[in-house]
């Protein structure tokens, strides 16, 4: 979300989605706040410090370790103040572990992702840290069935070998899928609430994260090709839950919530899928973050997202 208003953002997410609240991130607090720093905050004996080339693993905590601690803390104090005798779902989000990866560097210097090794202690680490964050949150919010987003924007690029090494004159090599594969499902094994998988990049591995066991997948409908209609068809049919991200997530003249779904409902009836289905099998989303919109637009985005979805239940057809 924009802003560095910890209690107006709470507000907002509580209000906007009354039957889906979340955490919100704010990321223009700075380095702590941002989707790595923040994550990097939840890993459980592994400490990360900005440096001038981004962020690296340490020997300790620092003073980025304790601003991700105060800021987490901060959001979830307002988010429990707006949430007093909820009860339904209730959404978290942090980056996954091989975004995180590929994007904090070892002590030496490369990115963790160069080391296999390396990358299964970010997703032990991570996976300890989540549970112990549900944890909070379950004693805060007693009524609240949490859904964990992860956010995986640069998972298409790990299995690729498109991610840049630390210098920026080379790439990684890319790793394997059933490893990747494998580290996603011990993580959603290990956390006890159903797992999302973000990505709003192009070329979302929609049949991996389905064997990992993820309960959805949100992507940016506005990236899809037919060439993945087979897919989408298939996740839906065995019950996966799609988050089409149709909403534009930067400040746009949008005024028609009913048009903002035209292309779920284009997908549906190429696919010949059941009408009835879309109203359960999909959430209409923003694109991405909103950190890049005012705030006047996010709370717009959210509110056209909410009635795009009703249309869809509304007139599946």
């Amino acid at each position: 979300m924009p802003g560095t208003d910890a209690r107006e953002a709470a507000k907002t997410s509580t209000g906007a989605l009354e039957q889906l609240p979340f955490l919100p991130e704010l990321p223009a607090r700075g380095p702590g706040a941002d989707m790595i720093g923040r994550s990097a905050g939840l890993l459980v004996e592994l400490f990360a410090e900005v440096q001038p080339s981004g962020w690296r693993f340490a020997d300790r905590p620092g003073r980025d370790t304790r601003r991700a601690h105060s800021w987490l803390g901060e959001d979830l104090d307002a988010l429990e103040e707006f949430t007093q005798g909820y009860q339904g779902a209730l959404k978290l989000q942090a980056v996954g572990p091989w975004t995180l990866a590929a994007s904090i560097e070892l002590k030496y210097g490369e990115k963790a992702l160069a080391d296999p090794g390396a990358c299964r202690d970010i997703a032990g680490s991570l996976a300890e840290g989540l549970r112990r964050h549900l944890a909070d949150v379950r004693k805060r919010v007693p009524g609240a069935q949490p859904v964990l987003q992860l956010d995986e924007p640069t998972l298409p690029a790990v299995l690729a070998g498109r991610v840049k090494t630390a210098s920026g004159f080379q790439r990684l090599r890319s790793v394997d899928r059933q490893l990747a594969e494998e580290v996603l499902r011990e993580l959603i094994r290990s956390v006890d609430a159903p797992v999302i998988v973000h990505s709003c990049a192009p070329g979302v591995p929609i049949p991996l994260l389905r064997r990992a066991g993820v309960a959805g997948v949100s992507l940016d409908f506005g990236l899809l090709t037919e060439r993945e209609d087979d897919v989408i068809g298939e996740a839906v049919e065995a019950g996966t839950v799609i988050l089409a991200g149709v909403v534009p997530s930067t400040d746009e003249d949008m005024s028609d919530p009913a048009g903002s779904v035209t292309g779920v409902r284009t997908l549906w009836r190429r696919l010949g899928l059941d009408p009835e289905l879309l109203g359960r099998r999909v959430l209409v989303t923003p694109t991405c973050g909103l950190a890049g919109a005012s705030p006047a637009y996010a709370r717009k985005a959210l509110s056209l997202s909410v009635r795009g979805a009703q249309s869809l239940v509304d007139n599946p057809e």
